[in-house]
């Protein structure tokens, strides 16, 4: 992390058009993530979506608890706009367990291109890489919730590889399959019509993300196997849910760092771009929370 950090001055040999692109690129994954969040709290109102995750997010990475934390101010912020308490505990329920299903599907889409050993060697194979994960996230989220078949193949696969890990240690696992579909009904009995929407909106969240850190690397000169920075990128938002720092501070700078060093970048430019990446993800959403809870502030409180 201090070795991340301290790259901060190496910032000024990056193309401002780079530093514009990854800016306007997590600005698309903020909308999406607001269109997610309109679609399962059913709120036809933009700003109390937009002003409650951005504090709720911004909080969540410098508050001991994180998530939690940031999950509680939200709920306090959309309850004080007038949305229904219960209302918004099943569509950010459903917001979140739609974005972490996606980002645990990702790392499957680049099994092919690894086995093929596909190295995009411009920015045009970059795009063409983000927008052959985005159709096919967005293909496969919708088998998932258009058809049975997919989850019950996935609920026995898991199923049978847990038993096998643990079977002198805990009793079988049995129902998953089931399980799986209980939750996928419940999911589209949340979002009803606006289901694509909402699939959508959780594809590109995730897309937009990812092509920001190739747009990093992209802009300190470095063109690695995408599959491999897909699967880095995968891991590191797994690391960013560890509770035991803020956002996953440090853990995901190291991880992050580490995988692209294993992906063929060189160490000095891995940790550039995993810094660059940071500075749009992770760092300015900080001061957006705060003006989005003082907006908020101004619209709740009564004038005069």
């Amino acid at each position: 992390m201090i070795a991340t950090a301290g790259s901060a001055g190496n910032l000024s040999h990056i193309s401002p058009a780079w530093l514009a692109a990854m800016l306007v690129l997590q600005a698309a994954t903020s909308a999406c993530l607001w269109a997610l969040q309109r679609e399962t709290l059913r709120v036809r109102a933009w700003s109390p979506i937009v002003t409650s995750q951005l504090s709720g997010n911004a909080i969540a990475k410098v508050a001991p608890g994180g998530g939690a934390v940031g999950a509680a101010l939200q709920y306090r912020m959309l309850v004080e706009s007038g949305v229904d308490g219960g209302r918004v505990v099943g569509g950010l329920t459903v917001a979140n367990l739609l974005t972490l299903a996606a980002v645990l599907a990702m790392p499957v889409l680049a099994i092919p291109a690894i086995i093929r050993g596909l190295v995009p060697h411009d920015l045009v194979n970059v795009t063409l890489m983000g927008a052959g994960v985005f159709i096919l996230l967005a293909g496969l989220g919708a088998w998932c919730l258009a058809s049975d078949k997919p989850l019950r193949w996935i609920g026995r696969a898991v199923q049978r590889v847990r038993n096998r890990l643990r079977r002198r240690r805990a009793e079988p696992l049995t129902g998953l399959p089931s399980r799986l579909l209980r939750e996928r009904d419940r999911v589209l009995q949340t979002l009803g019509t606006g289901w694509k929407r909402a699939l959508l909106a959780t594809v590109g969240r995730w897309t937009f993300d990812y092509l920001t850190l190739l747009a990093a690397l992209a802009a300190v000169g470095s063109t690695p196997r995408a599959s491999l920075v897909l699967l880095a990128f995968c891991a590191a938002q797994l690391l960013a849910q560890i509770p035991l720092t803020p956002g996953g501070l440090g853990f995901v700078e190291a991880g992050l760092t580490g995988m692209l060093t294993l992906a063929g970048v060189s160490a000095g430019d891995a940790v550039l771009a995993t810094f660059a990446y940071r500075l749009f993800s992770y760092w300015l959403p900080l001061p957006a929370g705060l003006v989005g809870y003082l907006v908020h502030r101004r619209a709740i409180t009564p004038s005069g």
